[in-house]
């Protein structure tokens, strides 16, 4: 199973300049509940924009930079070499850049998207999800408050039985 999980703007957002936009704790424990357990699969721009390696996840990285072998990680040239790591049996969630979510979308069965409600300045982007391939099978609210400056939904989608 292929999960893309993201946190997008209204105009499909992602970042700037590797950044997130906001920051939304909600959103962070969401992903962490989502994703631990499990392989995460990201490009190298996203791995070098976290923390560090994230704890109870096998991060695989994908780096067209063959030397590329950070500590702790598994690496592949391209995303079919990092699907290819990934156990039949085992749950994998592409977690970014734009360009990394724009070529798994054809391999994903699902999406865990928090929508965020804004509009901001950014340089990377979701792909559009389109209606007639994905369904939106079940969505969350979560209003503005003192730690979360936008309203946001969290939203799963299925990939329709074509």
């Amino acid at each position: 199973m292929i999960t893309l999980i993201a946190a997008a703007g209204l105009r499909n957002e992602l970042g700037k300049e590797n950044q997130l936009l906001w920051h939304l704790p909600h959103d962070f424990t969401h992903f962490k509940t989502l994703t631990s357990g499990h392989f995460i699969i990201m490009g190298r721009k996203t791995f070098e924009s976290l923390p560090g390696i994230l704890p109870n996840r096998t991060h695989v990285v994908i780096s067209r930079q063959l030397a590329y072998k950070p500590h702790g990680v598994l690496t592949a040239n391209s995303l079919e070499a990092a699907l290819a790591l990934v156990p039949k049996q085992e749950a994998a969630f592409v977690i970014g850049g734009g360009e990394i979510y724009q070529q798994a979308m054809p391999f994903a069965h699902a999406i865990e998207l928090t929508r965020v409600e804004a509009q901001l300045d950014a340089d990377t982007f979701f792909p559009e999800i389109n209606p007639e391939i994905w369904e939106l099978i079940a969505e969350e609210l979560h209003p503005a408050d003192d730690r979360h400056a936008y309203a946001f939904r969290f939203q799963r989608f299925e990939k329709r039985t074509l």
